[in-house]
């Protein structure tokens, strides 16, 4: 009885838990169904009478939203590959070449990730201004083409394997760069798909570096786009979470397209390094 009465308890936290995460996600669709007199209306109308489907037509004729789609496609799948790449050749150099200051290195690199982010919006800006890349998918793309987190991850999984693989694949003829992309990559394939998955909402969520190097719509991407229904006398609430919705729903089928690989790759085991 006991080992019943904690597994409900259990159960019931959980549940409450995932009830409490979902609610602001379905006061988000349901204020996007709403027509806009009612969302500031005392008392507060839960739901509405009549659901308002045209807000989502309105949200794609009010702003260029097809350009911000695209846009954000775009430096998505551009700086997730960049970051892929470097980032896979990094973890390999560290973890099977050997170089001098290798440890030193890595150790400047852990460093590094103590510095906050917002410290560098000011550097960076100057730099690309230098560049004159202020305004360009440059600007949107090319400072995040290396990633310090995907770097130490793919270290600590490149690191699984066990060394004679390693060993093994030199006596049958193979290159170091075909052990890389035939042997180590396909093997630690979870973990990949997750520090991507990762980088794929970091990257499509972002908004305050494209806020800052853009200054036209024709190269503002989808969350940069919903300032489009805030305005001077307010925001227009039905249409905004109506284009919200529309940002979140690409990001959310990738998900669950993606949901096994992703907990595969944070709980499968890796070695210390």
């Amino acid at each position: 009885m006991r080992h019943h009465l904690v597994t409900v308890i259990r159960n019931g936290l959980l549940t409450l838990g995932a009830i409490l995460m979902l609610v602001p996600f379905g006061w988000m669709l349901i204020t996007s169904l709403q027509p806009a007199a009612t969302t500031l209306s005392v008392p507060t109308t839960w739901l509405p009478r009549t659901l308002q489907w045209v807000n989502y037509l309105h949200v794609w004729q009010a702003a260029p939203f097809a350009r911000y789609c695209l846009n954000s496609l775009l430096v998505t799948a551009v700086t997730t590959l960049g970051q892929l790449v470097t980032s896979i050749l990094a973890a390999f150099a560290f973890t099977h070449l050997q170089f001098y200051g290798r440890r030193a290195l890595f150790g400047l690199l852990i460093a590094l990730m103590l510095v906050p982010g917002e410290l560098l919006l000011i550097p960076n800006f100057v730099t690309l201004a230098q560049f004159h890349w202020i305004n360009t998918y440059a600007a949107l793309i090319v400072p995040w083409l290396a990633s310090i987190f995907m770097v130490i991850a793919l270290r600590q999984a490149f690191q699984s394997p066990p060394a004679t693989l390693y060993i093994a694949a030199h006596l049958d003829g193979a290159n170091d760069w075909q052990y890389l992309w035939h042997v180590l990559v396909p093997t630690t394939r979870p973990i990949i798909t997750a520090v991507a998955l990762l980088q794929v909402i970091a990257s499509w969520n972002a908004f305050m570096w494209p806020l800052i190097v853009t200054n036209s719509q024709r190269l503002r991407p989808l969350p940069v786009g919903l300032i489009t229904f805030t305005t001077e006398q307010g925001a227009n609430y039905p249409l905004l979470m109506a284009a919200t919705v529309c940002v979140i729903l690409p990001l959310l089928l990738l998900y669950l397209g993606l949901q096994k690989y992703l907990v595969m790759g944070i709980t499968t085991p890796h070695s210390k390094g």
